[in-house]
């Protein structure tokens, strides 16, 4: 059985000096991880899954199940522009021996909400694993309406989904009329405090990657009804998922977050760039604190 419930962490893609893909270190990463999270993400917007091909994605899939599969859930990413590549990527995935998908809408194609459904039907079809989706029209450019949410929650491997609109008020929307039906997980990270309130019980938090323990602690702390402490571990966090949510520079702060965790992941590929040294050092006086709390 697969549980999207808990904090799972969408990994990073560590790259070389030289931006290949580096899977001796994604291994070693992702071994790092397991124990300490519910689960893993692969091919995620973290990931970087845009910046690599159908193939590189593919041999990422194996490197983390090869690492650590049968130890944890594994959600493999498997967005593309096309419902073939999706597909292709789904089925590749399943081979692969990963636990479960995350389908996002295909980006910039922005289908209409019937092709939409169309399209995640046709996916289900062909592929048959758990599916969280994940509503991030900011980067898609198409959202997952109640209409199309409805018609896949009648199928069984629709279980969760990953909302990252910003929108408060669709979070109220989603917990009220879509509760006992689906796992409503976080996508929004400076907003966790807020979803765990509204009940969510996942959190797929990119900074996982380097502070998991404080997500963890913060999930838990929520589910167990003790908002006191919520707020106090959120109030620390805050500042690092700020920056990584309104900064503009999310995957850089994520991999220098996995740089001060021990764990250098390399550069992101252009046209991404780097911190510069006021950035760094900004970002290095909110994390080290929770990084020797969590020692």
């Amino acid at each position: 059985m697969v549980s999207f419930e808990g904090v799972h962490a969408p990994l990073v893609t560590p790259f070389t000096a030289d931006g290949e893909i580096d899977h001796a270190l994604l291994a070693r990463h992702a071994k790092g991880l397991v124990g300490r999270l519910s689960g893993l993400g692969v091919g995620g917007t973290t990931g970087e899954y845009y910046a690599l091909t159908l193939d590189e994605r593919v041999k990422t899939y194996h490197t983390v199940v090869d690492a650590v599969g049968g130890k944890t859930v594994l959600s493999a990413g498997i967005n593309a522009t096309t419902t073939k590549d999706v597909i292709h990527l789904g089925l590749a995935a399943k081979q692969a021996g990963m636990s479960a998908l995350l389908m996002a809408t295909p980006y910039y194609a922005q289908p209409t909400q019937e092709e939409l459904l169309t399209h995640f039907l046709k996916v289900d079809d062909a592929v048959d694993l758990p599916i969280m989706l994940y509503n991030f029209p900011a980067r898609t450019g198409t959202e997952i309406s109640d209409a199309v949410l409805e018609k896949l929650l009648e199928r069984p491997n629709f279980q969760a989904m990953k909302e990252s609109t910003g929108d408060i008020g669709h979070l109220h929307h989603l917990a009220t009329h879509f509760k006992d039906r689906l796992v409503l997980s976080c996508g929004m990270d400076d907003q966790a405090l807020e979803f765990f309130a509204w009940g969510a019980k996942s959190w797929v938090g990119a900074a996982a990657n380097f502070i998991p323990e404080s997500h963890v602690e913060l999930l838990e702390a929520c589910t167990q009804g003790d908002f006191v402490k919520g707020r106090q571990l959120m109030s620390a966090l805050l500042p690092v998922l700020e920056l990584l949510e309104r900064s503009g520079k999310f995957i850089q702060y994520v991999r220098y977050g996995c740089e001060l965790a021990g764990v250098a992941v390399g550069n992101a590929r252009a046209p991404l760039g780097t911190l510069t040294d006021q950035e760094r050092k900004a970002f290095a006086s909110v994390v080290q604190p929770l990084l020797r709390n969590a020692q």
